[in-house]
């Protein structure tokens, strides 16, 4: 697929440290099974102008963007009107996120609670199926909260909403893991292989336990029929070597 995935996941509190971001792993598991994959992942907090920039740049590049914080009530949640700003439009009250707000909260929608119906002209709500409050949508942009049980099926519900036509044949990994295996002594080995199968991600990660034993998990990624023939490679090679290895 041409057009890029990315998340842009927002708040302080990530930034420092404070929260553990959940959105990466989630998103993940939404994308894979469709045969899509992220390009890009970048975690922001909620200074506002650097907010605006980072969201111009990705407005600008045309890629699909799941951003997730920020778009509560409170003054730190800017992310509403810092994606108002990189576009040049002006936040107005949507009204079916008005409906929807207020047939949660009713009288006590107001003041503050409303405010999370406002959103750049010309977006489209995202359903919150947890507590009504949506999320929106512009520009192949779709903003949701930060709290991941919120975010996860509004994801799912862009996914099949808006892109359910790039469904493509997911891709598989194939493992072997090195026992006692150092990647220096693969190096040449894994340059051949990238040149014989250009249609296969080849990776090589490295683990060394607290008593000092080393392994490597040496594996592939690829469509099943290329990502198999990818794996003998490698079993092949490791055989030849007469290296210790188990499939993973």
């Amino acid at each position: 697929m041409d057009q890029k995935i990315g998340l842009l996941i927002i708040g302080d509190e990530v930034l420092s440290g404070k929260r553990q971001d959940k959105h990466l792993n989630q998103a993940n598991a939404l994308l894979r099974p469709r045969g899509l994959e992220l390009t890009w992942v970048k975690i922001v907090g909620d200074e506002p102008g650097f907010l605006v920039d980072t969201l111009k740049s990705s407005f600008e590049s045309g890629d699909i963007v799941f951003s997730f914080g920020g778009i509560g009530a409170t003054p730190d949640d800017r992310t509403r009107q810092a994606a108002a700003k990189a576009l040049g439009l002006p936040i107005e009250r949507h009204p079916e996120g008005v409906k929807e707000i207020e047939a949660q909260f009713g009288e006590d929608a107001y003041p503050q609670r409303i405010r999370m119906a406002e959103y750049p002209k010309g977006a489209t709500i995202i359903p919150n199926f947890y507590n009504r409050v949506p999320g929106f949508s512009i520009q192949n942009h779709h903003f949701m909260p930060g709290f991941p049980m919120m975010a996860k099926p509004m994801m799912e519900w862009v996914l099949n909403q808006y892109y359910s036509h790039l469904k493509l044949e997911p891709k598989v990994e194939k493992t072997i893991r090195l026992i006692d295996g150092h990647e220096s002594e693969w190096v040449t080995f894994m340059e051949t292989f990238e040149a014989e199968f250009p249609a296969l991600r080849l990776f090589s990660l490295p683990s060394i336990s607290e008593h000092g034993d080393r392994t490597i998990e040496l594996g592939v990624e690829g469509y099943e029929s290329d990502a198999q023939k990818g794996l003998e490679a490698l079993i092949c090679e490791a055989n030849k070597r007469e290296a210790s290895f188990e499939l993973i």
